[in-house]
């Protein structure tokens, strides 16, 4: 870059290794179509800051100790910032405008950091991907679509209009969206999915899990679970579980259809109630629900195995159906 450059020559002139440059920070002017290709050492660094309005950003970890930057810029770019600020390293593109920006081509870059990082995005209409980091990770984009493989720690990805694709993904997740997909595979730990408009589907290891959907569909298929959580809103939600020894399960729906069908023997209380003309189906034991004696609401409790989980439910104007598999 220009600015990169000119800094290296002078540095060179003074007899100074251009390296030095590197260690401390990029900060210039840029127009369109402007090639970047910067580095800085990652010597007492704890965090990745990166902002991006438009376009897409892709994100890698690594095990070398530095911070690379390289890729190009959009249109309406005023500056690009590459910059090191106590224990956090900057990376920001520089908007001249946000109005009548919606056809203007965005930055699409690739930022390689040290694995072991922690790493904050934020964007609005950028999409992010997201690869291979095992410490805190935080993205948020307003409709930009979010893919994250192989992530470790504290995980939280967040879009408003857009779909969350994960894979591999460890530790305290947490994914949410408005009107967008959420897709998750191969998770494990402990694990939270929201979705408004849109569905929410998940294969996962995970033994603390919570489901949660307005106006969209859930499916699920995981092993063995400590606590699940699930609650739908004008949708269905369905899947498998293997329930652990003293493992807890709390169902809710309005408008909702709701199916649990559980991997091998389960052992738990079950207690369920249905209103508004709900149902409750049970396919685990013999047991029937009992019809209220006034208003359109039924319950049913019912002891399968040993009894040691518990399993709670409740549905508004759906069914409730439980199963083994």
């Amino acid at each position: 870059m220009k600015g990169t450059t000119l800094l290296s020559s002078a540095f060179s002139r003074l007899g100074l290794p251009v390296g030095l440059v590197l260690g401390i920070a990029t900060a210039f002017n840029a127009y369109a179509g402007e090639r970047i290709d910067e580095t800085l050492s990652a010597d007492g660094l704890s965090l990745v800051n990166i902002e991006n309005m438009r376009g897409s950003v892709k994100i890698i970890g690594h095990d070398d100790d530095e911070v690379s930057v390289s890729g190009e810029l959009g249109e309406k770019v005023d500056r690009f910032i590459f910059e090191k600020s106590g224990n956090m390293l900057r990376v920001k593109v520089v908007y001249r405008s946000t109005r009548h920006s919606n056809n203007s081509s965005g930055s699409r870059f690739t930022v390689a950091m040290p694995k072991s990082l922690s790493m904050n995005f934020e964007g609005v209409s950028s999409d992010v991907e997201v690869l291979d980091l095992d410490s805190h990770i935080e993205v948020k984009t307003v409709s930009g679509d979010i893919v994250a493989k192989e992530l470790k720690d504290n995980i939280e990805l967040s879009s408003v209009s857009g779909d969350i694709d994960s894979r591999d993904l460890a530790g305290k997740i947490r994914l949410s969206t408005i009107s967008g997909k959420i897709d998750d595979r191969d998770s494990s730990g402990r694990l939270r999915l929201k979705a408004v408009s849109g569905d929410v589907e998940t294969r996962s290891t995970a033994q603390q899990v919570s489901l949660s959907v307005v106006s969209g569909d859930i499916e699920f298929e995981l092993g063995e679970v400590e606590e699940l959580a699930i609650a739908s809103v004008s949708g269905d939600a369905s899947g498998s579980l293997t329930l652990l020894h003293h493992g807890d399960v709390k169902v809710s729906g309005v408008s909702s259809d709701i199916e649990l069908a559980f991997e091998n023997d389960v052992n738990a209380d079950f207690r369920l109630h249905a209103s508004a003309g709900g149902d409750i189906v049970n396919r685990i034991t013999n047991d029937k629900a009992t019809r209220a004696k006034y208003g359109p609401s039924s319950k049913l409790s019912f002891t399968a195995g040993n009894g040691t989980g518990t399993v709670r439910g409740n549905v508004v104007s759906g069914e409730i159906k439980v199963r083994s598999k």
